[in-house]
């Protein structure tokens, strides 16, 4: 899989259309939950997209910097065709050395985690740091990976 940063704006419309299937197709259609996906955020994110030789989109997170030397990784998804092939953690692996590149001073990511994939950050450093809590009815925890 390779991996490319790009901000909105470099977007090709064939990239947006890729980002905004595969999120829609797994946030809104797979997980049954009807929200507000496309937002104002993806006008200041960097969009972190993982494709094959044929460019088609694997997986694909959204990055943010955000106020006090942190940033923020969101909308993490990874194509149900490619489930299951260690796409998600490269994904997640790429996801933190980008925010380390492209914001060198960053000393906090933090993350709105699905529940369920609790132990999967937990694997990379990330430490729950709320109550679960509901989100468009799916049960969410805040978590944090400090970097220094």
């Amino acid at each position: 899989m390779q991996f490319t940063t790009i901000s909105f704006d470099e977007l090709t419309p064939r990239q947006l259309q890729k980002i905004y299937w595969l999120r829609i197709a797994v946030f809104v259609v797979e997980q049954q939950c009807p929200f507000q996906d496309v937002d104002d955020v993806d006008l200041t994110a960097q969009h972190l997209l993982g494709t094959d030789d044929d460019q088609k989109l694997l997986a694909y997170a959204r990055l943010m910097r955000e106020d006090h030397h942190q940033a923020r990784i969101g909308r993490v998804v990874t194509n149900p065709e490619a489930r299951g092939q260690g796409n998600g953690q490269q994904l997640l692996r790429q996801a933190i050395e980008q925010i380390q590149v492209l914001w060198p001073d960053t000393a906090q990511i933090n993350i709105q985690a699905q529940h369920y994939l609790d132990r999967f950050y937990r694997s990379f450093g990330f430490q729950p740091v709320s109550a679960i809590y509901l989100e468009d009815d799916i049960p969410h925890q805040d978590m944090v990976l400090r970097l220094n």
